[in-house]
This record gives structure tokens, C-alpha cells and sequence, in this order.
């Protein structure tokens, strides 16, 4: 069998790095006297990392993270009181895994869809499937499926997220609709699946942006029994400073 002929096999087989890495050995690319066992690693090693970055691109472009954040770049300025400790236990995603929330709190400009967009990006890199949604977008969203009648569809693919980010929650009280599915949206997802929450009020003042003192109750409950809590602070808009880092 030619090396031609084995490229073609591996492509046809969807083996592409695989291939490219074959195509690497037999152009002299990589190191010389590789023995067998390790010519068999790097072109499985090739195929893993290739179907690896795949699937992550595909995880992030579905996420449709505000920011392209990474844990590893938050600024830990004494003013913000962040806990770099905590983000570092927070970053190997065992809160997804055992199905817990985090809520993030602070004033305008303290980076809450900063860090709420680099835990989505941390949780795409360990395979969890994420979506990404400010809470005036993800309700209008909704408002239109039920309209449409494709509700019940919009609600199955949120539900099937790893890890739920509502950002920017409180900006105004809820309308029926909205606190209606907001409360279906985490009765659905609790205890089975994450859901990130960040909002400019503590905890404590969301009951009034709920509206309904029922439904209030029944989300503000979970979220103060359950949720991991973050709170920002610090004067100067950390905004400014990402923008700046990331351009």
C-alpha cells in the first residue's frame, strides 16, 4: 500500500489529524528514530488533539460568550477583593459536575460578565456544553418562541446545558412572562445541570426584581441556600481594563 493510498483511507475515514501527522512523518518533519510505539502515540496523539481543539471551537462559537475571557488573565487587584483562591478551586469545573450555581454580584463596570464569560469559556476547554445569554435578550427570546410556538424546543436546548449564564439579571422587574420562564428555566436545571447568574443587585434584592412574592421565593431560595456567591468590588470599571488588555 502506497503512503498516498493511506492518507486517502485516513481522510476518508475523517482521520485528519491523524493524517496530516502521517503526512509529517514521511516528510521528514518530525524527530528522526521514533520507534513504533511512539510513531503509533504521536499520530494518535495528532488525531486526539485534533477532534479536541474541533470540539472546543464548536463550544465556544455556541456559547456566544460577551467576552473572550480566560480565568487565567482576572485581574486580582487588592481593591476587587477576589478570591484568587476560590477561582483557582472553582477552575477545574467540579461545580458543573456536581450540578452547583454561582451567582456574581458588583456594581456596573466590576467585571461580572468578565469572569461570567471566562468561567463558560474554562467550562468549554473541560468539554461542558454552555450558552450565554443576557437576561433581557434570553426573555425576549422567549417571548418570540412562544409566540411562534417553538417555547417548549427554546426550553429543551437551554435545559440540555451543561452550564446555564444569565447575565445582567435585576436590570429591570420582571414582567409575568419573563419571571414565569425564569422560574421553569431553574426549576428545570436544578440539581441537574449549572446555572451562573450576575446581576448589579446582592442576592438578598433580587426578591423585588422577581415581582411575584411566590415565584420570588421559590428562585431567591435556591439561590441563597445553594449558589456559590461572588462579589465584586473595586472602584475603577475593570471594563475599560479588559478592553484595553484584550485589544
Amino acid at each position: 500500500m502506497t503512503n498516498e493510498a493511506t492518507i486517502e483511507k485516513m481522510q476518508k475515514m475523517k482521520l485528519h489529524g491523524m493524517s496530516r501527522a502521517f503526512e509529517d512523518i514521511i516528510s521528514g518533519k518530525t524527530p528522526d528514530g521514533l520507534t513504533a510505539d511512539e510513531t503509533v502515540a504521536y499520530l494518535v496523539d495528532s488525531e486526539w488533539d485534533e477532534r479536541y481543539n474541533r470540539k472546543l471551537s464548536t463550544l465556544i462559537k455556541n456559547g456566544r460568550f460577551r467576552y473572550q475571557a480566560g480565568l487565567e488573565n482576572l485581574s486580582y487587584r487588592p481593591d476587587r477583593e477576589l478570591d484568587k483562591n476560590l477561582i483557582l478551586r472553582l477552575s477545574n469545573c467540579d461545580w458543573i459536575r456536581t450540578k452547583k450555581d454561582i451567582a456574581i454580584t458588583g456594581a456596573t463596570g466590576s467585571g461580572k460578565s468578565y469572569l461570567a464569560s471566562a468561567f463558560g469559556n474554562q467550562a468549554c476547554r473541560l468539554g461542558y456544553k454552555t450558552l450565554y445569554f443576557s437576561c433581557l435578550k434570553i426573555f425576549t427570546r422567549l417571548k418570540f418562541a412562544k409566540a411562534e410556538g417553538s417555547y417548549s424546543k427554546e426550553m429543551n436546548f437551554i435545559q440540555k446545558q451543561d452550564l446555564l449564564i444569565l447575565d445582567d439579571f435585576g436590570l429591570e422587574i420582571l414582567d409575568t412572562p419573563s419571571r414565569l420562564s425564569l422560574l421553569e428555566m431553574l426549576e428545570d436545571r436544578h440539581g441537574r445541570n449549572s446555572t451562573l447568574i450576575t446581576s448589579q443587585l446582592p442576592v438578598r434584592d433580587w426578591f423585588e426584581k422577581i415581582g411575584d412574592p411566590t415565584i420570588a421565593d421559590a428562585i431567591c431560595d435556591r439561590i441563597n441556600h445553594s449558589a456559590i456567591k461572588i462579589e465584586l468590588k473595586g472602584v475603577d470599571s475593570m471594563r475599560k481594563i479588559y478592553a484595553k488588555d484584550s485589544g
